[in-house]
């Protein structure tokens, strides 16, 4: 059983057991999260696809952890203009690990 889930602006394809990293999320560490948000859902032989979302399909997650991603750097040279500027990123994420995948 699996089920393609939208966080964070992103798609992700889940199972049971399965841990995974996902953009940042407000709740604590170790809360039990409900994502509402599944695009598809199967079992099996049983696959329903949503418009946009399969109706009363949820999947529960447990945040394990949060933290920061490797630093990104931004360098922009503009040439022969004595000008160049430079920038880094760390992009947060939240640690979850997938319970269940539920179809009501």
């Amino acid at each position: 059983m699996f089920a393609i889930i939208e966080s964070g602006g992103k798609q992700y394809k889940v199972a049971s057991g399965q841990k995974l990293r996902v953009e940042r999320l407000k709740e604590a560490v170790g809360s039990q999260i409900v994502i509402n948000k599944v695009l598809l859902h199967s079992d099996g032989d049983n696959v329903n696809v949503g418009t946009p979302l399969v109706e009363g399909a949820t999947v529960k997650a447990k945040i394990l952890s949060h933290g920061k991603s490797d630093k990104v750097r931004i360098f922009k040279l503009r040439r022969r203009k004595n000008s160049k500027k430079q920038q880094g990123h760390r992009q947060g994420y939240s640690e979850i690990e997938i319970e269940a995948i539920a179809l009501n």
